[in-house]
């Protein structure tokens, strides 16, 4: 099991408090305990295991693991300029938390963006709360991704270039939501069919949430 090095300063601080307990207060047993049950619970969070994606050149997989929580149709009309589908997939602290690339193309983070940090399973969450935004330009279709944070998660990241657009196939590591969260896919209702509804377990870089369809050539869109 792969363990992202972003653990280390958590870890590095459970043993700081943990050895504070033992020699401050005199509660060796206690201390000790604190760092081990601590770093254990970081290194299952931090954990970031290899997934295979599935050969389908058509599949939009989940960026995320989690449930899915919501699909909703709506517009989106600042870079998508489309009537899209967003697919909300709300994480607990206890899924994984690397995002990977829904499709095969090229990703451009867009932005941080300041905000709230109401909790990540309320609708109003993709409006309001603090979030990265990424466009990925694949082969006919696009999608957008927002990694949104809730009152527990602190921090967003997007690990690609931030000045310039980046190849990535479907399925690569692409950031991590640190600590409970929620990622939103926008699809261009007219380019996919959703293959998952709510209520649906998800995992980022394996379940395939989509696919696109065909277009009047038969060819994919």
């Amino acid at each position: 099991m792969n363990i992202r090095h972003e653990v280390i300063p958590f870890v590095g601080i459970v043993v700081v408090v943990g050895a504070c307990m033992g020699f401050l207060l005199n509660a060796i047993i206690a201390g000790v305990a604190f760092i081990v049950l601590g770093t254990a619970c970081f290194l299952y969070f931090f954990r970031d295991p290899e997934r295979i994606p599935p050969p389908d050149t058509a599949a939009i997989l989940s960026g995320a693991d989690g449930r899915v929580m919501s699909i909703m149709q709506l517009p989106e009309n600042t870079y998508l300029n489309a009537d899209c589908l967003r697919i909300s997939v709300f994480l607990s602290i206890f899924n994984v938390h690397v995002n990977r690339s829904p499709l095969s193309g090229h990703a451009k983070f867009i932005g941080y963006f300041p905000g709230k940090k109401v909790f990540a399973f309320r609708e109003k969450a993709s409006e309001v709360n603090q979030h990265n935004k990424i466009l990925i330009e694949g082969t006919g279709i696009r999608c957008l991704i927002a990694q949104i944070v809730g009152p527990v998660a602190r921090r967003v990241v997007y690990w690609l270039n931030h000045d310039t657009p980046v190849p990535v196939k479907a399925g690569d590591r692409i950031g991590m939501m640190k600590f409970g969260s929620r990622l939103d896919v926008y699809l261009p209702t007219v380019d996919v069919e959703v293959l998952v509804k709510p209520g649906d377990r998800v995992r980022a870089g394996e379940t395939i949430m989509a696919r696109i369809i065909l277009g009047r050539t038969g060819k994919l869109k």
